[in-house]
């Protein structure tokens, strides 16, 4: 061989060996079914949150208020029984389907996983604190960027431990009320009245301290400036952050469900799987509604203000309900997908959207916007939910005909890849 045709081999055999870049997904890599998805559960979260924005956070998605009536009542019972609950379980699946197929391009590239991991899951908590302090409370972002570290150890799990691991997760607040419950029965039951004091005392402290939460909530968000509503967030926020633990472990199980989704095959070949999605559209979606309506039967109506444990009951049971409602929407989605196409720009934009939604309802309902605080009837909450997201998915399909990405979605994406991304659909071409 020729000294110029070594060197050529040469190098040849060093570009074909050389690690390529990780870059952010294309177009043509995207798993539409997953947009789809997303879209759709950017709609349940909305129907969830608007009583939220509408009035103080911590009153919202209690159940069934009983001051309602006529279609204001009906309207609360649907969203509880067929949305609260499921579709921000939903969203979390999603999140952990998305782990697994960065995971995933990760390993076929030959890149390190972590470093880029943890530069996205810091630009994820970054763009949560600022919507937590300086636009809603109610953030999500938050608690997905910090459960996603933990996620990491999932992939050193086989792939057929996850979804067990997945459900005891997820139902280790199940487990946490039910002790509750029971120590509840044993301390009522006790004859040693001090004990009984003692405990009736703890709950009854607990109930002034939400009670006051919620005042200062109605205050500072229905009639206070800007600055006393970012003040109240941080509050907020704090509150938020010392129930990690029990709201952690609840997502966290949702991540490694997702996770198994894509790592098996069941989400980017669901034809393989046809007799589990069958059984989540016919058996798990049923039983889960029904497990829903015996939570109602239970107690409809969680007061905030004080500790009950036939409602803690009924609360624990709706969880159950919300995990397997939540996969039976999932493979109705997948089911219907060719029909729900149209949502499919919104979830390919769904961090955008997500703050978008906290941003148009904030400005139209806090004290510093329009004021319209506690001014939407219940019933009428629904078709302005509906109406926002149309909204959304029309803006979704004109910025993404000019943009390759949504606006935080480039932003969060330029963080983690440590350049700026090009936004432009036409600057494309590399």
């Amino acid at each position: 061989m020729t000294a110029p045709l070594q060197n050529t081999t040469l190098s040849m055999v060093c570009m074909s060996s050389a690690t390529p870049p990780l870059l952010p997904i294309a177009q043509s890599e995207r798993i539409a079914i997953l947009d789809i998805l997303r879209g759709c559960a950017l709609l349940g979260i909305l129907l969830m949150n608007i009583e939220c924005f509408v009035g103080p956070l911590d009153a919202g998605t209690t159940g069934i208020d009983p001051q309602l009536t006529g279609m204001d009542r009906i309207a609360d019972a649907l969203i509880y029984v067929l949305i609260q609950g499921k579709f921000y379980t939903l969203f979390s699946l999603l999140f952990g389907m998305g782990f697994a197929v960065m995971s995933k391009r990760a390993a076929d590239v030959g890149r390190a996983f972590m470093p880029f991991y943890l530069r996205r899951s810091l630009g994820l908590l970054t763009i949560g604190l600022i919507h937590a302090v300086l636009i809603w409370s109610g953030d999500i972002l938050v608690l997905y960027a910090l459960m996603s570290v933990p996620l990491l150890t999932s992939r050193r799990l086989c792939t057929a431990a996850l979804p067990l691991t997945g459900v005891l997760l997820y139902l280790i607040p199940v487990a946490l009320m039910s002790i509750y419950c029971w120590a509840d029965f044993i301390v009522s039951t006790s004859s040693n009245s001090e004990n009984i004091k003692s405990w009736q005392e703890v709950l009854a402290q607990n109930g002034t301290e939400t009670a006051q939460v919620i005042r200062e909530q109605r205050h500072a968000y229905g009639a206070g400036s800007y600055v006393q509503a970012t003040v109240q967030r941080l509050h907020d926020v704090k509150n938020g952050l010392e129930s990690l633990i029990i709201n952690g472990v609840h997502v966290l199980g949702m991540f490694l469900l997702g996770t198994w989704f894509v790592r098996s095959g069941a989400i980017l070949q669901p034809e393989r799987y046809t007799r589990l999605f069958a059984w989540l559209r016919w058996g798990a979606w049923p039983l889960g509604l029904t497990a829903m309506l015996l939570s109602v039967h239970l107690a409809s109506w969680q007061d905030v203000t004080r500790v009950d444990p036939r409602a803690f009951s009924a609360f624990a049971l709706s969880m159950i309900a919300g995990l397997l409602m939540c996969l039976g929407y999932l493979a109705w989605g997948i089911r219907a997908a060719f029909a729900l196409t149209w949502a499919a720009p919104a979830g390919r934009m769904a961090l955008s959207n997500y703050l978008l939604q906290s941003m148009v309802c904030t400005l139209i309902f806090y004290g510093y916007g329009l004021g319209f605080f506690e001014r939407l009837p219940r019933v009428w909450q629904l078709p302005f939910a509906i109406a926002l997201f149309t909204f959304q998915v029309a803006l979704s399909r004109w910025w993404l005909q000019r943009f390759r990405f949504g606006p935080c979605e480039w932003l969060w994406r330029s963080f983690t890849y440590l350049r700026w991304e090009p936004l432009r659909v036409a600057s494309t071409a590399r």
